[in-house]
């Protein structure tokens, strides 16, 4: 039996301007006029030529960026910029997707970042305030990840959080350069969500205290 209450509070969680604050980043909605902030954080490292996700180059950026309001609007997924606090900088995005206020869950993924904030403590930000809203504010039951089965710095990433590992799906997509991808697949259930907040609110912290040092 469908819980409308629960559904209710989780749509109502989606707004189109929902905006995440912290003390590092703010997760914006994603608009068109994103579109050269985010060129130039990809150009950041040339993200690009990743092979094992998909980085728009400058040129492919708008269509990127319209392809996720696209889905937006059909309410599968919320896209949002990343934008660092400390000079109004762009320095990448990252998504709610496959969104299912039935089943009260979601997917974060989507997710890149210039090269020069990697190991910052952004990321880590970034998915506190994801995952708080999630499953505090939305009333998710899981949140989910997917990765390519070389992208081993990701994986390691999200088991970090406390994610557990899934399983993979082979032979699951079929890349830009030709190549095939096996997603590995890694999900949070509710009640895992207050460890991985203590750990992710101590890393954070750590992060801050080592900014101070320097």
């Amino acid at each position: 039996m469908t819980d409308t209450a629960a559904v209710s509070r989780f749509r109502a969680g989606l707004p189109l301007d929902l905006t995440l604050v912290g003390q590092q980043v703010r997760l914006e909605p994603l608009s068109l006029l994103h579109a050269e902030e985010l060129a130039a954080a990809a150009a950041d490292g040339e993200l690009w030529k990743l092979h094992y996700t998909v980085v728009p180059t400058a040129e492919q950026m708008p269509a990127m960026v319209e392809d996720a309001l696209q889905n937006r609007d059909a309410g599968s997924e919320h896209p949002f910029v990343v934008r660092r606090l400390s000079d109004n900088r762009v320095v990448g995005t990252t998504r709610y997707y496959f969104i299912s206020e039935q089943d009260r869950n979601l997917s974060i993924g989507y997710t890149w970042y210039a090269a020069s904030v990697h190991r910052t403590g952004i990321n880590t930000e970034c998915k506190l305030l994801l995952l708080q809203h999630a499953f505090e504010k939305l009333g998710c039951i899981a949140v989910h990840w997917h990765t390519h089965h070389e992208n081993t710095r990701s994986q390691t990433a999200i088991k970090r959080l406390g994610a557990k590992f899934d399983g993979v799906i082979r032979n699951h997509k079929i890349m830009p350069n030709g190549t095939i991808r096996h997603t590995h697949c890694f999900s949070m259930i509710d009640s895992e969500w207050p460890q991985s907040k203590a750990f992710l609110m101590g890393r954070l912290s750590a992060f801050m205290d080592s900014d101070d040092a320097e």
